[in-house]
């Protein structure tokens, strides 16, 4: 059950961080207010960076800031890290 429940958690911050990408690059094309880079590093960090990778590299949205570049995929090993440690840890 637990596992099922960090499956579903997984799939939802990720998914939440790809649209979030995906939004925040619309608002920037028609100059509108934008997303805080601080709220997508927080999504990032309790473990949605795999989401705000691959919505960096479709939408091609932050791919030249450093802390993006760099970062990100960082958050996107840890973040794996811990999800394959609770899984195994809890079969």
């Amino acid at each position: 059950m637990f596992i099922k429940a960090i499956v579903i958690y997984f799939f939802l911050i990720n998914s939440i961080g790809f649209i979030i990408m995906g939004i925040d690059k619309r608002k920037s094309q028609k100059f509108k207010w934008r997303i805080k880079e601080t709220k997508l590093f927080f999504i990032a960090i309790f473990g949605g960076a795999l989401g705000i990778y691959f919505g960096m590299k479709k939408f091609h949205h932050k791919t030249q800031k450093p802390t993006f570049k760099v970062g990100i995929p960082i958050l996107t090993i840890l973040n794996l890290v811990i999800y394959i440690y609770f899984c195994i840890k809890i079969l």
